[in-house]
């Protein structure tokens, strides 16, 4: 199993930045968050677990696993999509699952190739797949990809989470640059402390 990597180096950058996001950090000390590093599993994973429980996502994803086999895009093309579907996976989820198989294994994306380009590159190549937005591929970016400076604005728990932090209701889109680029180069390991508010 591995782990999202940080150290001292970035929690002392973070609470040198931020005195609440100080606190935080000391309230909660280090956190270990799994990373799947391959970036075609982390995305179907992704998929399969789009808009369920935490718990609802791990079942079905145990199901997925054992039917598959090692996650890779031959192995989810050898299924019948009812065998998908019958792990819990919903017809849409069956379609998209496939269909970002398909398009890796005729090489038309790459994701080996992924880990060379840009935050910005990643998330426009991403989303070209049905079944991934901007989230998804933010998400990718973070707990596959290990990219540093990651701060989602469309993270509902993100924009709660630094709401609740500074003492708001809500926080604007310029509040949230703001914190963005007060957390920089380190907004994944923020993210990671703002999901626990």
């Amino acid at each position: 199993m591995k782990y999202i990597q940080y150290g001292d180096k970035e929690l002392s950058y973070l609470k040198s930045r931020c005195p609440r996001l100080s606190e935080l950090i000391e309230q909660l000390g280090f956190l270990k968050r799994e990373v799947i590093p391959d970036p075609f599993v982390a995305i179907v994973a992704s998929v399969a677990s789009q808009q369920i429980s935490g718990r609802a996502a791990e079942t079905i994803w145990k199901r997925f696993t054992s039917v598959v086999g090692e996650v890779n895009p031959s192995n989810i093309l050898n299924l019948d999509s009812d065998v998908i579907r019958a792990c819990g996976l919903s017809a849409r989820k069956t379609e998209y699952i496939t269909g970002i198989a398909k398009r890796a294994n005729s090489g038309e994306v790459d994701f080996s190739k992924l880990s060379y380009l840009t935050d910005k590159e990643v998330v426009e190549e991403l989303v070209k797949l049905k079944g991934v937005g901007e989230w998804t591929a933010e998400m990718i970016l973070i707990f596959s990809l290990q990219r540093p400076n990651i701060l989602s604005y469309g993270d509902f728990a993100i924009k709660k989470g630094l709401a609740k932090l500074h003492g708001k209701d809500a926080i604007t889109k310029e509040e949230f640059d703001f914190y963005k680029e007060l957390y920089s180069p380190y907004c994944s390991i923020a993210s990671l402390y703002i999901w626990e508010v």
